[in-house]
């Protein structure tokens, strides 16, 4: 624990805003699932009492707790009681491999962790038995460790702590690992709350949500929780994705808002019962993770409506810019491409590989700073130092600034493809091949090439029943891009790989290409 004493600019923390929260709306409906439902006064109550019990068996300020869960009520309210007596928390992504949860582990030099048995009783029972845990607290009674919610209902009455200076450690959260091994991104207090609030400030929530929450709300889907009771609403959780059962819930439920990634919101277009469900109570629908075809951004402003909004953010800084419903206009298709301007508590520059602010119109890395980034990469100095070079949280996304201030990421710095001496950018040519109609998703990534050093190659996905020739798209991309980005070859393919956060795994994609050929792949 860091000793500091308290400034008259500190504000409330994450966990001061949740029980503000909980005991301004007591009879309000926090959490529904199918099958059941707990109160805002329910929610107060357990945290209380979870506290009480985590206590009781051993958890002290400062200690280190990893949670592996689906999306559970009684999982949030776990964090969150966690987080309010001071304990370093980390969210073990629900599809992850067992290998990297058991890394994860390690690395974090978990003292405990909490499983969701119902989701992950094999797999909480290998990690209890492989990671040498000091204590292990499940959510329902099983063969291995001690029944939480057992031992909160024990407990009887109590009332929440917080325990948590500003300063103090909260979490680490692990990037996706898409550009290589993952790392722990570290936060303290302060930041959670900023998150909170710049969410608050700058997207579009309706006065009172119901949110359906359909991706982990251990990770971004949950920084969408605290703002939403915040407001009164209610969080509707689903533990998958399924498309049949989003839309009738949506229908059913009266939903006014939702969080999903690029390839949920393409099964949804595509799917037969879009056309005959009344989406007509759904207000917002945020998009991120990754980029969205724009051809595809039309379709669902024609078939869904004028809901959309994209967030864009990283696990070491979020938010950092959003494109909101406006700016979603069929007369203005250009700013389709954009990440929107930055939120209100975000710096963004565009710099050159010498930390050097770029010309107007060409493309630089997008650098940050602002209350939301992180803290460091947990036990990695080095790569801290190089991600925070001369003050700025260095994102590896190039973008281009164009009019008003929207940024249009052209692609991920260790994405760019060079071909012939020339730079292209794969964000671009996926934008073109999904234009046409035959394709559902697209890939681009640099494959060896004895005459053109990477030659740019496209694994497409065609929409069902639909078929298109090679050919056609690599002319398509010579007539919109220029032959430099056209695609020397084309592969088509009935899925892409995609990492446990929904994006396109192109690392597994270059991995079969380039095997043996003494360059990394990530």
């Amino acid at each position: 624990m860091i000793e500091t004493q308290p400034r008259l600019a500190d504000g409330p923390s994450s966990m001061e805003l949740t029980l503000r929260a909980l005991q301004r709306f007591p009879t309000r409906t926090a959490f529904a699932w199918d099958g059941g439902a707990l109160s805002y006064a329910g929610a107060f109550e357990l945290i209380a009492r979870m506290q009480a019990a985590m206590q009781a068996a051993g958890l002290r300020h400062g200690m280190h707790l990893g949670l592996l869960a689906a999306n559970r009520a009684e999982a949030w309210c776990a964090g969150t009681a966690a987080q309010g007596l001071g304990l370093v928390t980390t969210f073990l992504h629900p599809l992850g491999s067992f290998a990297d949860h058991l890394e994860q582990l390690a690395d974090f030099a978990m003292d405990a962790l909490i499983v969701d048995l119902p989701a992950y009783r094999d797999r909480g029972g290998e990690l209890a038995a492989q990671a040498g845990l000091r204590i292990v607290l499940t959510l329902g009674r099983g063969e291995f460790g001690t029944d939480l919610l057992a031992a909160a209902e024990a407990v009887g009455t109590a009332t929440p702590r917080n325990l948590a200076a500003p300063d103090d450690p909260a979490f680490v959260a692990y990037t996706g690992g898409t550009t290589g091994k993952s790392k722990g991104v570290f936060r303290r207090h302060r930041a959670t709350a900023a998150i909170t609030q710049s969410i608050l400030a700058d997207f579009e929530f309706p006065a009172t949500p119901r949110y359906l929450a359909v991706a982990p709300i251990t990770h971004v889907a949950g920084t969408k929780v605290l703002p939403s009771l915040l407001l009164g609403g209610t969080i509707h959780l689903q533990t998958r994705f399924d498309p049949e059962h989003v839309l009738l819930t949506i229908a059913r439920q009266r939903i006014n808002m939702t969080l999903m990634v690029p390839t949920m919101i393409y099964i949804l277009l595509d799917h037969p019962a879009l056309s005959h469900t009344d989406l007509s109570s759904l207000e917002l629908l945020l998009y991120g993770a990754s980029p969205m075809s724009p051809t595809r951004l039309m379709e669902g402003l024609e078939q869904i409506g004028p809901v959309f909004s994209q967030l864009y953010g990283q696990t070491e800084c979020y938010p950092i810019s959003v494109l909101r419903k406006s700016d979603h206009r069929a007369d203005h298709p250009e700013r389709f491409a954009s990440c929107g301007v930055p939120v209100a508590n975000c710096q963004v520059a565009l710099l050159d590989d010498n930390n050097n602010a770029v010309a107007p119109g060409e493309a630089g890395e997008i650098c940050v700073r602002g209350s939301p980034a992180m803290d460091s990469y947990w036990n990695r100095p080095a790569e801290t130092e190089i991600a925070t070079a001369g003050g700025w949280l260095h994102t590896g996304d190039i973008a281009r600034a164009g009019d008003g201030g929207y940024l249009f990421i052209v692609d991920r710095k260790k994405d760019m493809i060079i071909t012939g001496g020339f730079n292209v950018y794969p964000r671009e040519v996926e934008d073109v091949l999904t234009s046409h109609e035959a394709v559902a998703m697209a890939a681009v990534i640099g494959v060896p090439d004895s005459k053109w050093g990477e030659a740019v190659t496209a694994l497409i996905v065609c929409r069902p029943d639909a078929t298109v020739a090679p050919e056609t798209l690599i002319q398509l991309v010579k007539n919109r891009k220029g032959a430099q980005h056209a695609p020397k070859r084309v592969e088509f393919v009935a899925s892409l790989p995609l990492t446990a956060v929904g994006k396109v795994d192109k690392k597994a994609l270059r991995a079969q290409f380039w095997a043996g050929q003494g360059r990394m792949v990530g």
